[in-house]
């Protein structure tokens, strides 16, 4: 097995096709073709299933797989070690967040690292919480950054900001004139939530089993952006983070109910796995975090 076989089988696998693979890695198709079949024969095994649009693994192929994920994980990790000795003139750096705090609090912070480290590349990955510690455990990821929680014992966590869900409805709706609005009646309303593995939706559901009730989606959407529309299109009422309806309250958009149950308090956390020193590029990035003000305030 040589490094350059493994290298085209990694891109086909990940790609689902020989095509697409040869096209990610900048190699022709036959020669793509061909040194798959070498790696095959050396191995003594068929690593793809070939099927008219694409491939699929084999069992030898999925255990090949894992182990060209963690290869590639070690040869980045080597390049970064390089590029960091050189002083941070040029190196990677890869962030994974939440689509809240991807969309709302990393922005500025990235902006101002890229103003002093030009030359750094930067990757943002933003994903829900299971899959960003999926990234974490693989070696994908520098940092996760996550709304949900994470029991993983191989991984660090300590809280960087202080978020809170509100219970948000359109304008005009009809609980929003009330004073007080008791849970139960807000859980009779038609209710959008995240999809399952959101941190934000697992959240939304621990505060209400507290309090013995349990709410059966109307819909389940994978964006803050999609609930929060949708909320102002009239398809119901959802439990968001006041980040990302701040413009929308201010011009009247939407409201906040109020509902004492629904407004929760939530830790943001940053995850690093456990054990594994902070680059100079991962240091200098934490940094610009705590200058805007997103520093870690607590472990846990």
């Amino acid at each position: 097995m040589n490094r350059n076989q493994l290298a085209l089988f990694h891109a086909v696998a990940k790609a689902g096709g020989i095509s697409r693979g040869a096209i990610a890695a900048h190699v022709s198709q036959p020669a793509v073709s061909k040194q798959i079949a070498e790696l095959e024969s050396t191995l003594g095994v068929r690593l793809l299933d070939r099927q008219p649009r694409g491939c699929r693994l084999t069992e030898a192929g999925r255990i090949l797989f894992d182990y060209a994920e963690r290869w590639r994980a070690l040869e980045g990790e080597a390049e970064r070690a390089i590029d960091e000795y050189r002083g941070l003139k040029r190196g990677r750096l890869a962030v994974g967040a939440s689509l809240t705090i991807g969309a709302y609090l990393l922005p500025p912070v990235i902006a101002g690292f890229h103003r002093n480290f030009p030359l750094v590349d930067i990757n943002l990955e933003i994903a829900n919480t299971e899959q960003i510690e999926r990234a974490l455990l693989a070696g994908r990821i520098d940092v996760g950054m996550t709304e949900g929680p994470i029991d993983s014992e191989e991984l660090d966590s300590a809280v960087f900001f202080q978020d809170v869900l509100v219970p948000i409805a359109p304008a005009g709706h009809r609980l929003a004139a009330q004073a007080v609005v008791t849970l139960r009646d807000a859980a009779r309303e038609p209710f959008l939530m995240r999809e399952a593995g959101s941190g934000t939706r697992a959240v939304v559901e621990r505060a209400l089993a507290r309090h013995g009730v349990e709410v059966t989606p109307f819909m389940a959407l994978a964006s803050p952006e999609a609930i929060k529309n949708s909320v102002a299109a009239g398809l119901g009422i959802a439990v968001v983070s006041r980040l990302i309806v701040e413009a929308e309250i201010a011009r009247g958009a939407l409201v906040i109910l109020p509902v004492v149950e629904l407004t929760i308090p939530r830790p943001l956390r940053l995850r690093r796995l456990r054990g594994r020193g902070d680059s100079p590029v991962l240091a200098e990035f934490l940094k610009e975090l705590a200058a805007h003000g997103r520093a870690p305030v607590a472990a846990g």
